[in-house]
């Protein structure tokens, strides 16, 4: 084996996936959308964003992602986090940002089955993949600090 086929978790050949997903609060409460049943992890729970395509930058994959399952343009922010979680199969990168909704607009479930509206100890009412819920796991705890 080539050792530059090898990642630096010991993983070799593991397609490496960087997703991009929006922290957007509104009067403490933070908004999740539920994945839809034809997904990849079907059915959970998850800050809305999506995959960041070639040639594309982070603000601009979640522009286009929130848009896109929301039907609402977003306002991309500061980085809030950066984590790496493994699957079967693949490593997800996963980027969180700040955003705010632009004016006037109310999220929809556009391209997702449902959009809630949940308060930090609503959390555990909610099923999150396991990158998702380290997130949700982070945010939390950064509160009680």
């Amino acid at each position: 084996m080539d050792i530059s086929d090898e990642q630096e978790d010991g993983f070799v050949n593991r397609p490496c996936i960087r997703v991009v997903s929006g922290e957007i609060v509104k009067e403490g409460r933070y908004l999740i959308a539920q994945r839809r049943k034809d997904a990849v992890l079907p059915d959970l729970w998850e800050f809305p964003g999506g995959r960041v395509r070639e040639g594309e930058t982070d603000p601009q994959a979640l522009q286009r992602a929130v848009d896109y399952r929301l039907g609402c343009p977003v306002d991309v922010g500061d980085c809030v986090m950066e984590l790496t979680h493994e699957y079967e199969g693949y490593t997800l990168i996963l980027v969180v940002y700040r955003c705010e909704l632009q004016e006037g607009c109310l999220p929809e479930a556009a391209n997702v089955q449902q959009v809630a509206w949940v308060s930090p100890d609503e959390f555990g009412d909610y099923e999150f993949p396991g990158a998702d819920q380290r997130t949700v796991d982070m945010l939390v705890s950064s509160m009680v600090d």
